[in-house]
Formats: C-alpha cells, structure tokens, sequence
C-alpha cells in the first residue's frame, strides 16, 4: 500500500502547487465578485499576483464560464455560473453581457456614445459603454466612473422609476453626504417636478449645465416587472444638437435598445 501511494506521488503534478493554483484562482473570483467590474492589473495589485498569472487564472475561469469580459473594455465581471457567489453583482454581470450585444447592433445608427449604467451607493456606475467605439465621443476610459444621482439623466431616470420606498432611502443618503452641488436638487418641488415630468415624458434629460456642461444627456430606465435593473443613457455635445432634436430623433431607439436588454435578460432567467 505504501508503496503504491509513493508510485501515484510520484507521477502526479507537485499537490501543493495545484492547491496554491486553486486558491489564486478562488481568490481572484472572490475579487471580481467583491468588486462587481475589474481589469487584470487592478486584480494583480490587490492580490499581490503577478499579472501572466492573474491571466492565465482569468483565462481559465473564463473558459470554464465563471467570468466574462466585457465587449467593449478589459474588464471582467463574474457570471451567471457565479451567482451563487454573490450579492447582487451576478445579477449586474447578466444585465452587462446582455447589454454588449445590444448595443453593438444599435450604437452605429445612434452614433452618439450609450453608456449602461447601474445603481451602486448612491451614484450611477458605469458597467458597459460604447465611448471606445463611437466617433463623437469625448470620453475614454469609462468603465467603472461613478455619476451623480441627481445631476445626470442616468441617475434621474433611476429616481423616477425605481420604487417610491427606494427612492426615499436613496434621497435620505444623498442628504446625508450633502455635497453642495446637489443641494439646489434636494428641493422638494424641484424634485416633485423631475419625478413627474421624467414619468410623463419616459425619459430623463439632463440639459443645464449641471453635470459636465458641454455635454447634454439622455436616459431611460431598463424595467423587469417594476425594478430598475439598469439605465441605458446617450451622451452629446450639446452645442451640437439641442435637447428638443435630441428627443425628436433619438428617444425612440432609447427605449428600445432599453426594452431588448430587458427582454433578454428576463429569457436568460427563465
């Protein structure tokens, strides 16, 4: 018996480098999914791992589809396959894979850059966009930017849909930090006015020079029965186009780029 065990050693890869392999690799998954959307470098400074490593790991769990990356950037988010590992962001993964497509069959005719935003801490993150591909874009480098709830079309368009015990934890949040650019959107009546006239309009807008003022912007929401899952938003250069030609031309396909993510996603939970 002894004997055997020492032939089968003998002929099998060294176990103590497969299980620090294993442990890597679990750690890495544990990352990406803490984290919700993350490239190799940043995985190999926060883990100490060297980045051919941290590749090889990422290739390995993409192959066996606990990760995806994202079609647009390097990112990489967990799957599906890893919902059981998380707290929400498998659910955000699924809404971005879905998204990729949809926006690459729509963004040549809008031309202008989508940006798929998610609500994450009082802010709206960044998961998936099309700045790299569009010609009108001024922005790089946009996966993971985090923007203001109330000074965006992406963050309105989630406050009036989202649901009404949602939007008070989120506006008593917003309170508390109390950055003084958002205090003039803190008011009651504006509030009131941008909730109901976004509702009535189906999209939000974002025209004042309140955010980035050489940009305007337009968002409507990605709704699963009555939650947000997401927010799909177009971005212009405002002395370029007005708000109103804006809404005439590209509103539409707005809504149905966000109407084929929803579908989509919930096929994929069927």
């Amino acid at each position: 018996m002894g004997q055997r065990l020492a032939d089968e050693r003998a002929t099998t890869p060294d176990r103590s480098d497969s299980v620090r392999a294993l442990r890597r690799g679990l750690a890495v998954l544990r990352y990406i999914n803490a984290v919700g959307s993350t490239n190799a470098a940043s995985i190999a400074r926060a883990l100490d791992i060297p980045r051919p490593t941290v590749y090889r790991l990422l290739q390995t769990l993409e192959e066996e589809g606990y990760v995806a990356f994202s079609a647009s950037s390097t990112q990489v988010r967990v799957t599906r396959l890893s919902a059981s590992l998380g707290d929400g962001y498998a659910a955000h993964s699924r809404v971005c894979q879905v998204a990729a497509p949809v926006f690459g069959e729509y963004g040549p005719r809008l031309v202008w850059p989508l940006d798929l935003t998610v609500y994450e801490n009082a802010a709206m993150v960044i998961h998936e966009t099309t700045h790299t591909r569009s010609p009108l874009s001024i922005d790089r480098g946009m996966i993971g930017y985090r923007l203001p709830m109330l000074r965006t079309s992406a963050g309105r368009a989630y406050l009036a849909f989202c649901r009404e015990e949602e939007r008070a934890m989120i506006l008593d949040h917003l309170r508390r930090i109390h950055d003084p650019e958002d205090r003039p959107f803190l008011d009651e009546a504006w509030l009131g006015r941008m909730i109901e006239e976004t509702r009535r309009r189906a999209v939000a807008v974002r025209d004042g020079g309140e955010f980035r003022p050489k940009t305007s912007s337009i968002a409507v929401p990605v709704l699963i029965g009555d939650r947000v899952e997401a927010v799909v938003s177009m971005i212009w250069i405002r002395s370029a186009l007005s708000l109103d030609d804006a809404l005439s031309a590209h509103s539409e396909a707005l809504a149905s780029i966000a109407t084929a993510i929803a579908r989509d996603v919930s096929a994929q939970q069927k």
